[in-house]
C-alpha cells in the first residue's frame, strides 16, 4: 500500500474512532466578535473557563472576528471571556445550546464619546499549534489605498515587496512580487504559495505567485503565514491566504470607493453582500488603470468575485465561489534606456470552489472542491523570444475535520489532493523556429494529523502542547513528511508565550519539466530530484500588561536544505539537475501596539534578518514599519512609514553557480491618507485625499527602475445598509 493512502487510512480511522462515542462528552462553542460598528473584529482572544478561573480552552478570533471552541463537557464550563486591546473585556455565561454567539465589544470606556476608529495594522494571532500568522483587514486594505495584494502587505512585519509600476504586475518576480522573511526569492519555482479561501492559487508552470491574479476588492482578510505550518498547508514554506467577502449579518450592505489623480490613475472597487435567513451572497468589483509614471509604466486591473452559500440544515452550509481577472502591465525598462524594455505581460484567470462545512457537538470540518484555470502571457519581448503564452490548471480538494476526543484532546485531521498542469507556446523571431511544451500531469496528496490539548496548571496559567505530520505522496518524486511540535503558554489574556518546530517541504513543479524542454542536454534528470526542506524553529511571546498596550515579538531560526539547481560540466560529469542548495536565515519581529487616547493609536514593528550567504535577495538586514491613525471629529487620518536598509535583488536562480549581484539602496516613504466624513450623511460617505510617498523619496526595487515620487489620489468611500 503507498506511504500516503496507508497515512490516510490512519487519519480516517483516527477521525472515525475519535467521534464515536464522545460527543455526549464535549460541545462546540461558536460565533462572531463585532465592534461597536458592527465591523469585524480580529485577533481578540476567547477563553473558556471554569466557575474556579481554569482555563478550558481558548482561541483567537480569525480576520472575520470568527471563532470556534471545542470544549470538553467534562471540565464544567461557566463562562466565556472575550478580550482585545482597545475594547472593554466581556464575560459570558456559557450558553445552554450550540447555536453561534454575536458578541459586540463596547470600546474602552474613556474613549465611549469617540466613533470606532480601524485597527492601525496587522494582528498576529497564535493558534493550538503554536504557529503564528498576521492578519490583514479589508479596513486597513482601504487605509493603505492598496490596488494590489503588494500594496496592501507593504506595512506587513516581515514581508518584502518588488514592483515596477503603480498599477499593475509585470510578471511574478521584480516586476510584482512579495517576499516573507527572504521565502519566495527562487525562480521558477518559488517556495511561497498563494491561496484563497485556502485553496491554491498561482502560475501552475512557473511554480510562482502571480499578484494581479489576487484582487484586494473581493478580500475580507489577508493571512501571512511566515513560516511552515503543516496544520494549515503544504508543499510550501510560506503562505499568503485571502479570506473573500461574505455577509456579516441579516440584511443587505455595499459599498463603493473610486478615486482618480497623479498618472491618470483610475480606481473603483464595490461590493455588495447579505443574508437573509439560511441564504447569503456576495459581489465584488474592482478596476483600476494607470499611464504610469514614466513611459510604458502602464497598467490595467479588473476583477469580479461571486459567492452564495445556503444553510441546508442547522450547523451545515453549502457555499459556491467564483473569482475572474484580468490584467495587463508594461515594463518600463532602465530609466533613458528604452532599449531594455521587456513588452508587456498580462494575466487572466478563474477560480470555482464548492464547499460543505458542518459545525457540530463534537466534530466540525469542511469539504472543499476547487478548479482553477489561467494564462501569464509575455508579450513583445527582444529577438529572438517574441511572445510567451503560458496556460496553467490546477483542480483538487481540501478536507478537514477536527474533534475533541480522550479528555479534552483535540484532534485536527485532513487530507489535500491537488493536481498541477499546462503547457507553454514560445512564439519566437524568426530565424529561431516556434515550439511548444505539454507538461506532464502532477499530482500531490498530503494526508495529515495533529493533536493539541489545555491543560490548566492554576490559576489563570495553562499550557498547550501539541504535535502532527503532513505526508506527502507525490506522482513522480519521493514520498516524504512534515513533522511539526509546539507548546503555548497562557497566563488568562495577559501573556501567550510560545515555542515551535515545523519542517517545511516544496517540491519541484511544472517548471522543471519545462526547463527541461528549453535545455534538452537536461533530459530526464529532473525526476531524480526531491523535496526542497526547510527547519523552522520559532520563540515567541504575546504581551497585554494593560488595555490598549499589546506586544509581539518572536526569534526564528530556518534551515534551508535540497535546493534544487541545474548544473554543467565541470562542475558535474553532464547536465543534470540536483538537490545541491543551502543556507540558513535566522531574525527578529517585533510589534508594539498602543492606544493614545481619544481615538488615536499608533503601531511600530521591526524584522532583524541574517542570512549565511550574504548575496540572497530580497532579504534586508533591517526593515521598519508604523504607522498612526485617530480622528478629530469627522476628520480622520491615516499615516504610514515604511523603511528598509540596502538589499540585494531580482530572483534567485536555479543554477549551480548563481550569485545576485545587484543591490538597491535602503529607502524611507511615508504616506498618508487624510479623510473626512461628509455632513448629513449619517456617518455613510467619506471624501479622502491619498498622498503616497509624501516626502518625495528616491527610491527602487531594482536598480534603474525608480519608484513614482510624490503623487496624489482624491476620491470618495460610500456605505449603504449594513455591511
Amino acid at each position: 500500500m503507498p506511504r500516503g493512502l496507508r497515512a490516510l487510512t490512519m487519519v480516517l480511522a483516527l477521525v472515525a474512532a475519535a467521534s464515536v462515542g464522545l460527543r455526549a462528552q464535549s460541545r462546540v462553542l461558536s460565533g462572531t466578535v463585532l465592534d461597536p460598528a458592527g465591523r469585524s473584529v480580529p485577533a481578540a482572544t476567547v477563553t473558556v473557563v471554569t466557575t474556579a478561573g481554569a482555563t478550558v480552552a481558548s482561541t483567537s478570533t480569525d480576520g472575520e472576528g470568527r471563532f470556534t471552541l471545542r470544549v470538553d463537557a467534562a471540565a464544567s464550563p461557566a463562562e466565556v471571556r472575550i478580550e482585545r486591546p482597545r475594547f472593554e473585556p466581556s464575560r459570558l455565561a456559557v450558553p445552554a445550546d450550540d447555536a453561534p454567539m454575536r458578541v459586540v465589544l463596547a470600546l474602552e470606556r474613556w474613549e465611549e464619546q469617540v466613533s470606532v476608529s480601524p485597527l492601525v495594522v496587522d494582528a498576529t494571532t497564535v493558534d493550538s499549534f503554536g504557529a503564528s500568522r498576521t492578519v490583514v483587514t479589508d479596513l486597513q486594505v482601504e487605509q493603505l489605498n492598496a490596488v494590489d495584494l503588494a500594496s496592501a502587505l507593504r506595512r506587513t512585519p516581515g514581508v518584502t515587496i518588488s514592483r515596477f509600476n503603480p498599477v499593475g504586475a509585470f510578471g511574478g518576480e521584480s516586476g510584482g512580487a512579495v517576499f516573507v522573511r527572504g521565502t519566495g526569492m527562487s525562480r521558477p519555482g518559488s517556495e511561497l504559495k498563494t491561496y484563497v479561501d485556502g485553496v491554491p492559487f498561482y502560475m501552475g508552470i512557473w511554480g510562482h505567485p502571480l499578484l494581479d491574479l489576487l484582487p484586494v476588492s473581493s478580500l475580507d482578510a489577508v493571512q501571512v503565514h511566515k513560516g511552515p505550518q503543516p496544520e494549515a498547508f503544504g508543499n510550501a514554506f510560506a503562505a499568503i491566504d485571502l479570506s473573500t467577502r461574505r455577509a456579516r449579518g441579516e440584511g443587505v450592505g455595499a459599498s463603493l470607493r473610486a478615486s482618480a489623480g497623479s498618472f491618470s490613475t483610475v480606481v473603483q472597487q464595490a461590493e455588495v453582500s447579505g443574508r437573509a435567513g439560511a441564504w447569503d451572497f456576495a459581489v465584488a468589483q474592482g478596476f483600476a488603470r494607470s499611464d504610469g509614471h514614466r513611459p510604458a509604466a502602464d497598467g490595467r486591473l479588473a476583477n469580479l468575485f461571486v459567492r452564495l452559500g445556503w444553510r441546508i440544515a442547522p450547523g451545515w452550509t453549502v457555499a459556491a465561489t467564483a473569482l475572474a481577472a484580468d490584467n495587463d502591465a508594461s515594463d518600463p525598462g532602465v530609466v533613458g534606456q528604452p532599449d531594455t524594455r521587456a513588452g508587456r505581460f498580462g494575466t487572466s484567470g478563474t477560480l470555482a470552489t464548492l464547499s460543505l462545512a458542518h459545525v457540530g457537538a463534537s466534530v466540525n470540518g469542511s469539504l472543499q472542491a476547487y478548479a482553477n484555470r489561467g494564462e501569464g502571457n509575455w508579450r513583445g519581448q527582444p529577438p529572438p523570444d517574441g511572445d510567451t503564452f503560458t496556460r496553467f490548471a490546477l483542480s483538487g480538494v481540501r478536507w478537514r475535520e477536527e474533534v475533541l476526543a480522550w479528555a479534552g484532546v483535540h484532534v485536527s485531521a485532513g487530507l489535500d489532493v491537488d493536481r498541477i498542469d499546462g503547457d507553454v507556446r514560445y512564439d519566437t523571431v524568426p530565424p529561431v523556429p516556434p515550439s511548444r511544451f505539454e507538461g506532464d500531469t502532477l499530482t500531490i496528496v498530503g494526508p495529515h494529523v495533529a493533536a493539541d490539548r489545555v491543560v490548566p496548571i492554576g490559576g489563570t496559567w495553562s499550557i498547550q502542547p501539541s504535535a502532527g505530520v503532513r505526508v506527502y505522496d507525490h506522482s513522480v518524486f519521493p514520498s516524504a513528511a512534515s513533522p511539526h511540535a509546539g507548546l503555548v503558554v497562557r497566563a488568562g489574556g495577559v501573556l501567550a508565550a510560545r515555542v515551535s518546530y515545523a519542517r517545511g517541504l516544496s517540491y519541484p513543479g511544472q517548471e522543471v519539466v519545462a526547463l527541461s524542454g528549453l535545455i534538452p542536454p537536461l533530459g530526464q534528470s529532473w525526476r531524480q530530484l526531491e523535496a526542497e526542506q526547510v527547519d523552522h524553529v520559532e520563540v515567541g511571546v504575546a504581551l497585554t500588561p494593560r488595555r490598549g498596550t499589546s506586544v509581539d515579538a518572536a526569534v526564528f531560526h530556518d534551515e534551508y536544505a535540497r535546493r534544487y539547481v541545474f548544473a554543467f560540466p565541470p562542475r558535474v560529469a553532464r547536465p543534470t539537475f540536483l538537490n545541491l542548495g543551502a543556507h540558513t536565515v535566522r531574525g527578529l519581529d517585533v510589534s508594539v501596539q498602543q492606544d493614545l487616547g481619544a481615538g488615536w493609536r499608533a503601531f511600530v514593528g521591526g524584522t532583524l534578518l541574517d542570512a549565511s550567504i550574504p548575496s540572497l535577495p530580497y532579504l534586508p538586514e533591517r526593515s521598519i514599519v508604523a504607522a498612526l491613525t485617530g480622528r478629530f471629529g469627522p476628520l480622520q487620518l491615516a499615516v504610514d512609514v515604511q523603511h528598509q536598509s540596502a538589499m540585494t535583488v531580482l530572483a534567485r536562480a536555479r543554477t549551480a553557480t548563481a550569485v545576485n549581484p545587484q543591490q538597491v539602496d535602503g529607502f524611507t516613504v511615508v504616506n498618508a491618507r487624510p479623510s473626512v466624513t461628509l455632513p448629513r450623511s449619517g456617518g455613510r460617505a467619506d471624501l479622502f485625499v491619498a498622498v503616497e510617498n509624501l516626502f518625495d523619496t528616491t527610491y527602487a526595487y531594482r536598480p534603474g527602475y525608480p519608484m513614482p515620487g510624490a503623487s496624489v489620489q482624491v476620491g470618495v468611500a460610500l456605505r449603504a445598509g449594513r455591511r
